[in-house]
């Protein structure tokens, strides 16, 4: 399934999480587990969060992208409009393109 998700675009031209294991590097075009990492201040739900518009109200874009994804093994998660409606958590996701 095709999804979106908002990322951050690192000055070197990487790609990184938001929030959750900022740290890492997010490749294009390769198929990625979904991993556990909780977080103080953070809800734990494991999973990419992604979207199914290219829509987060909620979240600022300065630095970041959002990006095209392929998606398997997902659920739809119930979210306000303000936070951009439906959230879909992926177990497995790939960056088919930055838009």
């Amino acid at each position: 399934m095709k999804a979106y998700k908002l990322i951050r675009k690192m000055k070197d031209g990487q790609l990184s999480p938001l929030f959750i294991n900022k740290k890492s590097r997010i490749p294009i075009g390769v198929w990625l587990p979904a991993e556990a990492h909780k977080t103080k201040g953070f809800a734990f739900r494991k999973g990419w969060h992604c979207t199914l518009e290219p829509v987060a109200p909620h979240l600022s874009k300065k630095d970041r992208v959002w990006i095209e994804v392929e998606i398997e093994d997902y659920e739809h998660y119930k979210r306000p409009e303000s936070q951009g409606g439906t959230w879909v958590l992926a177990q497995r996701m790939k960056i088919i393109r930055e838009l």
